[in-house]
């Protein structure tokens, strides 16, 4: 009995490595090769001709027509990229109002890093071109009702205070490859940190309990129970980190397949709901606008198009 439990324990932890490290290499199988090709449009300066086209839907939702290259940015690359651009932007076309600034944000949280996200959604077993739709007509549907309602009103309409911007990074191609590969091991430790906590919580019961909680909230947007908690994980954690344990537990036979689509499109529209909203109320951005009006809008679109998958699927064929 002495040595029971420490074996039990080793194997447990191998069993946890294996499995963590499964779902992270399939994770950057698809990662890498989108990292290296959003590298390459951004030395050839594609970026900045693919943003063209976005300067009178900017127009559209009270921003800058120049604003559509930190959008497009945001989208090829990530936020933090846009944000740099916003800054460089914002020199200039002049400081940005508060409702300025929330609706850009909510421009880039809803829509961003689709190439390499959008092939994370692919994994779990949905569509990339039906979700990055999802995302950028989500993103452009978001911020236009949000301009309105705050436009009619004269809501937020003082300056943008920026408190904070992200560094610039140095552009030699080393110190990129070395902070990819760091963003990378980051993200293994997470998943191994994130798998962990979900054998912790089945182990104790804790997850059952959550899963009779979320259940009667989440049936509206087409989530089964057995999906609950990975679908809380990736809308507070992030996409990448939700999609990797929808794989892991949908090839597992946990996850019915029929939840993946509802739960993938609700992490696709509001995911990282914390870290991202601080983010961007640095920049002078209202949580009102980039949280709440973003959730509120996200669990809307989802419960329509669960309704509206699920009355596909019981037409007869």
């Amino acid at each position: 009995m002495g040595g029971a439990f420490p074996s039990a324990m080793a194997s447990a932890t191998v069993s946890l490595l294996r499995d963590s490290l499964r779902v992270s290499l399939a994770l950057f199988k698809v990662m890498i090769p989108i990292i290296v090709v959003v590298k390459v449009l951004k030395e050839l300066g594609i970026i900045e001709y693919l943003a063209a086209p976005l300067g009178p839907v900017m127009e559209l939702v009270g921003l800058p027509a120049g604003m559509g290259l930190a959008w497009a940015t945001a989208m090829l690359s990530n936020i933090y990229g846009g944000l740099l651009v916003f800054q460089a932007l914002s020199a200039e076309t002049g400081p940005v109002t508060i409702a300025q600034a929330t609706v850009l944000g909510v421009l880039m949280l809803i829509a961003h890093n689709l190439l390499v996200e959008g092939q994370v959604t692919k994994r779990c077993g949905v569509s990339f071109l039906g979700q990055n739709a999802l995302r950028v007509g989500g993103a452009l549907m978001c911020a236009w009702l949000l301009h309105l309602i705050l436009k009619s009103g004269d809501f937020l309409s003082g300056p943008a205070v920026m408190l904070w911007l992200p560094p610039r990074q140095d552009a030699g191609l080393l110190n990129w490859a070395w902070g990819e590969t760091k963003n990378l091991g980051y993200i293994f430790l997470i998943i191994l940190a994130l798998m962990g906590l979900m054998r912790f919580l089945n182990a104790v019961g804790l997850t059952r309990l959550l899963e009779a909680l979320l259940a009667p909230f989440l049936k509206l947007m087409g989530i089964g129970p057995t999906a609950a908690t990975v679908t809380v994980i990736g809308m507070t954690m992030g996409l990448t980190y939700g999609g990797g344990l929808i794989i892991h537990e949908t090839q597992a036979g946990h996850i019915p397949k029929k939840d993946v689509f509802a739960a993938v499109s609700l992490m696709s529209l509001s995911h990282a709901l914390i870290e991202d909203t601080l983010l961007l109320a640095l920049i002078g951005a209202s949580p009102w606008g980039t949280l709440v009006a973003r959730l509120l809008f996200s669990l809307v679109v989802t419960a329509i198009l669960s309704r509206w998958a699920a009355s596909r699927e019981a037409v007869p064929a």
